[in-house]
């Protein structure tokens, strides 16, 4: 028996913590995957966590592992947590935060589309006119809608150390040319299928990154998917080209922190109260608004 982060019992072995999820081995095989209220900004934990928000993220990705299970499989095994073994039911804290999931062989490229310029990919296009090696119109604004959507994988780094986009031939390099295609076009399948749900709930999603893995000989969706720790959300009203945009997501966080005088390479500052309430209040409302519920 194992005693968790979270002051519980759980007769269960933890194998892995990462920079918002904690993983645990069941006896059955399959994994309890629990999203804490641990947020992350340029590859460190922040020492400030985010109430209820691994509950956001889980119940968000549930949603979207649902509606985008046509394009592709997922994880998950069980997700109602009256379901859940009896020792894990006994800790109520994982409730609404935690789901059970296949264990899968993770696949080491973050795939990462996007639909408008912004983040890094606006900083590489405006040195370059490129992102990840793609050459895009030279007429392109800070918040451009890009003509189609673009593939811009990266590495997946270890917490601490910073992930790096790749060019698609880079990607064919570390899992190969056939699998690259196909990360590539379920990618911007989910990317599309979600952006015009989406765009009818009157959100723009500009960019998004997903994780794959294989099970079964299967390439599977893992982790989270179209939460505001991994994907940017703008409000159509609220959208104006060539400015930066004022989002529903966690680049909230970030543009605090590029506030402050923090280099980006040393222990992160704490966050201040009125930061926490804002970004509890960002991650409810596109939760309600791509939903329909309230958390």
């Amino acid at each position: 028996m194992e005693k968790s982060d979270y002051g519980m019992d759980m007769q269960v072995k933890k194998i892995y913590s990462g920079k918002v999820r904690d993983i645990f081995e069941l006896q059955d095989g399959n994994i309890l995957m629990v999203a804490t209220d641990r947020i992350s900004a340029f590859d460190y934990i922040l020492p400030t966590p985010i109430p209820e928000k691994g509950i956001i993220l889980t119940q968000m990705s549930i949603f979207w592992f649902e509606y985008l299970k046509k394009i592709i499989d997922n994880h998950i095994v069980e997700k109602d947590f009256d379901k859940f073994p009896e020792t894990i039911r006994k800790n109520p804290f994982l409730r609404n935060r935690s789901i059970i999931v296949k264990k899968a062989e993770r696949i080491p490229v973050e795939c990462v589309v996007r639909g408008y310029l912004a983040g890094s990919g606006w900083k590489e296009y405006k040195e370059t006119g490129m992102v990840c090696g793609i050459s895009l119109p030279g007429n392109l604004k800070e918040g451009s809608r890009i003509p189609e959507p673009i593939f811009t994988p990266a590495t997946k780094e270890d917490i601490g150390k910073h992930d790096m986009n790749i060019s698609f031939s880079e990607t064919e390099k570390i899992v190969g040319k056939e699998r690259a295609a196909i990360l590539r076009e379920k990618s911007v399948l989910l990317y599309k299928e979600a952006s015009a749900y989406a765009l009818n709930k009157g959100i723009i999603i500009a960019d998004a990154k997903f994780e794959f893995g294989i099970y079964d000989k299967k390439l599977i969706l893992i982790d989270e998917l179209f939460t505001p720790d991994s994907s940017r959300f703008w409000e159509v009203q609220k959208y104006r080209e060539g400015i930066p945009q004022e989002s529903l997501d966690k680049q909230y966080i970030r543009n605090y922190l590029l506030s402050t005088d923090w280099d980006r390479n040393s222990l992160p500052p704490s966050l201040p109260e009125e930061v926490v309430q804002k970004t509890i209040e960002k991650y409810k409302n596109i939760y309600q608004l791509i939903t329909g519920k309230s958390i």
